[in-house]
């Protein structure tokens, strides 16, 4: 076999298992399409269930973390596996203590992502314009709308905090629920 036959092989199973399954990914789809549509209309809530949802993550994932150090003692590296497995439970710890105050830093902290990210899309847009032809005038645009979410989220402090996080958040469900909805549609009536 090679890899071309190998990877239509594995496309048509993969295709098959969507068509078998649509109607699993159409109730995903659904699901998450509601839950975003719920995000976007009462954002502040969803911001706080995020900081709370990330919060558990980084204590459950550090705690993890220490028991894997402690267990790997006598590896290399010990030290710093200890102390990211520490600042992991105390960043956790935080975020579930003081929820409101989380939302605060996580919204700076993704208006300053925004600014990064749209920086660096522009400049790599600039860089590739003559190897990407016509379409790194897309990548400007990104990165240019990356720039201006920042402008909004940073500007907004504190009062963008309440809505930043749930409205991204809810726009990301919102659009990964209907792209699961549209690949389900397009499974059940595509032919087996």
């Amino acid at each position: 076999m090679t890899v071309p036959d190998d990877l239509n092989k594995l496309q048509s199973k993969m295709s098959a298992a969507v068509r078998e399954h649509w109607k699993a990914f159409l109730f995903e789809g659904i699901l998450l399409a509601i839950i975003g549509l719920a995000a976007m209309i009462v954002p502040p809530l969803a911001s706080l269930a995020v900081t709370i949802f990330l919060g558990w993550m980084f204590l459950i994932s550090g705690v993890a973390g220490l028991i894997a150090t402690y267990w790997a003692r006598h590896m290399p590296g010990f030290w710093w596996s200890l102390i990211s497995a520490a600042l992991a439970v105390l960043a956790g710890g935080i975020l579930l203590a003081r929820p409101l105050q989380g939302v605060l830093t996580l919204t700076i902290v993704i208006g300053a992502y925004f600014l990064a990210e749209g920086v660096t899309t522009i400049m790599y847009a600039l860089e590739h314009r003559r190897e990407l032809s016509g379409r790194w005038s897309w990548l400007l645009v990104a990165g240019l709308m990356d720039l201006i979410i920042a402008f909004f989220i940073i500007a907004g402090l504190p009062g963008s905090a309440e809505w930043a996080i749930g409205l991204l958040v809810g726009i990301n469900l919102l659009f990964g629920g209907a792209t699961l909805i549209g690949m389900a549609l397009a499974a059940r009536n595509g032919a087996p």
